[in-house]
Formats: structure tokens, C-alpha cells, sequence
């Protein structure tokens, strides 16, 4: 199966903070955070310095990016841990694993 759509989890240096959310091109999305949080620091990931991807999931089709991207966001924090935690153990910066 062909994955065109990603939702994806970055968080700060530390892990303490995470943002979610889908994009059909990771890796620009992800340069897109880092240059949020060097320059504008105008959103949420920006902001807190999320640029470390630390989970992923892809999908064929948009709209199950974003029903999933909705799902993950309402999960509480111990939650989204255990997630990540499955995905990644280590909690592992992905960056430069994903294409």
C-alpha cells in the first residue's frame, strides 16, 4: 500500500511537549517546524521547539490522515505516550528515517 498522507507526533528537545499533526510531505513538514521554531516562532510547534518526530503513521487517503489526526488529539497525554512508546521506545528523534 502506497502511503501519500502521514499524521505524525514532533516534540521539544525534552519530550514534554507534542504536537500532532497530518501532512502528505513529512520530511518538508518537518523542516517547516524547524524553521518555526529558529525564526517566526509564531505557532504552537515553533513555539515549543517541536521538531523532533517521534512518531508516524501513514495512510493512503486524506480524509483517514485526518479522522486519525482528530482521534490522536483527544487522547490524553498517557495515552499518546504509550503510542509513541510502542512505535519508538526510546523516543528516538525519526527525522532523517522517514522519506
Amino acid at each position: 500500500m502506497l502511503h501519500n498522507y502521514f499524521v505524525y507526533i514532533v516534540a521539544n528537545q525534552y519530550r514534554t511537549t507534542l504536537y500532532i499533526g497530518v501532512t502528505n510531505n513529512i520530511q518538508k513538514r518537518i523542516s517547516q517546524h524547524y524553521f518555526d521554531s529558529e525564526n517566526s516562532k509564531k505557532s504552537f510547534a515553533g513555539k515549543y521547539g517541536c521538531i523532533y518526530l517521534v512518531y508516524y503513521e501513514g495512510f493512503q487517503y486524506p480524509k483517514d490522515a485526518i479522522v486519525r489526526e482528530k482521534e490522536l488529539k483527544k487522547w490524553r497525554r498517557e495515552k499518546k505516550n504509550n503510542l509513541i512508546y510502542e512505535f519508538n521506545p526510546k523516543w528516538e528523534t525519526l527525522n532523517n528515517q522517514v522519506i
